[in-house]
């Protein structure tokens, strides 16, 4: 089921008193938070998968499925092997890869310019993206970041991770049990039929 969106605006005052409101809420949170132990307490509660465990791929085109508000990420091998992995995302988070793969610079920040904008004022580094898991058809992903040292991990839409990888940038890696767990159906030739129905940059409006 998909949110319901409005627009809201705020008068320049009121939205300038909640920003600074805002920001000064998730400073002292951030602040607070972020400290070597709860981070190690955090990280020890997840199973990580291991470096030799992990295969890095790159995303190498979006397609549009026919007839649908789907988009298809193609993702391949960085080691040149030949293997395709798609994803399919919704037409607001492949839009949202399509700006990151040609670069496009928006008006005004998109939402995960603004999340990497907050890791850099916040001295977080967006080190990698990982696609760890799949459970009744859906990939789960996670994000790792490092601060002082410290390393943690964010659960993630793979959308939104890849989005994030592509802007930071960073690698993007599918452990081993992923791959082995996907679909086994050959989806070359499929894919091939929607070569045509690769999409441009979609328009960005502010609104």
């Amino acid at each position: 089921m998909r949110p319901c969106l409005r627009t809201i605006r705020s008068s320049p005052n009121r939205a300038q008193k909640n920003s600074n409101s805002g920001w000064k809420i998730l400073s002292r949170k951030i602040s607070a938070n972020w400290t070597p132990d709860s981070a190690r307490r955090n990280m020890s509660a997840v199973d990580l998968p291991k470096e030799q465990d992990l295969v890095e791929y790159r995303v190498d085109r979006l397609l549009e499925e026919a007839n649908t508000d789907t988009r298809i990420v193609v993702l391949v091998r960085r080691d040149g092997a030949l293997d395709t992995f798609p994803i399919w995302v919704g037409a607001a988070e492949g839009n949202a890869i399509k700006l990151a793969l040609d670069t496009m610079i928006t008006p005004r920040p998109m939402s995960h310019d603004l999340i990497k904008s907050f890791a850099e004022h916040l001295n977080i580094t967006i080190q990698r993206v990982v696609i760890a898991d799949v459970k009744s058809s859906t990939y789960y992903a996670m994000v790792h970041v490092a601060n002082k040292g410290v390393e943690r991990t964010i659960d993630a839409r793979p959308s939104d991770a890849i989005s994030l990888a592509l802007r930071a940038p960073c690698p993007i890696y599918i452990t081993q049990d992923v791959l082995k767990r996907r679909s086994t159906t050959n989806l070359d030739a499929w894919l091939a039929k929607l070569e045509s129905k690769e999409i441009g940059t979609p328009e960005v409006q502010e609104t």
